[in-house]
């Protein structure tokens, strides 16, 4: 399975301090090993490297509710 630009996932992350978390990110760009997202919990811009990802899978996306 591949990541893609636009999609949403959600990830298990290790971060530099060591912490291991749970994200569901929206991919804005992929390049030089790190990954620019949107973090949809908080809104904010982030920046993961591809690397400290422990496991990843896309999220079924909804959009056509109602």
């Amino acid at each position: 399975m591949k990541m893609s630009i636009g999609q949403t996932i959600e990830m298990i992350y290790l971060d530099k301090a060591g912490k291991i978390t749970q994200r569901k990110i929206e991919i804005l760009g992929i390049r030089d090993g790190r990954i620019r997202a949107t973090c949809l919990t908080t809104g904010a811009p982030r920046v993961f490297l591809i690397a400290s990802i422990l496991s990843w899978r896309p999220v079924a996306e909804n959009r056509h509710a109602g």
